[in-house]
């Protein structure tokens, strides 16, 4: 009984050990997925920037500091 309890120990050990660390192609997925989310992020804050200074210039060349951010992402 204590040999079958070692080995469902053993291989749920290797079983959770095989699932943690994420491969470097994942790896790379998930910090592409979030550069988008931030760049995305950013142009709905320009957009909503650029909405609320109506027709005031000084105000809307001051949201484009969101879309430069955006830019340096890509």
């Amino acid at each position: 009984m204590k040999l079958i309890k070692l080995f469902l120990f053993l291989i749920v050990m290797l079983t959770l050990l095989s699932s943690c660390g994420a491969s470097p192609k994942e790896k790379a997925y998930k910090s592409q997925e979030n550069v988008n989310n931030e760049r995305l992020a950013l142009v709905e804050k320009y957009q909503k920037c650029v909405k609320d200074a109506g027709d005031d210039k000084i105000k809307v060349e001051a949201c484009d500091q969101y879309l430069k951010a955006a830019e340096a992402l890509k």
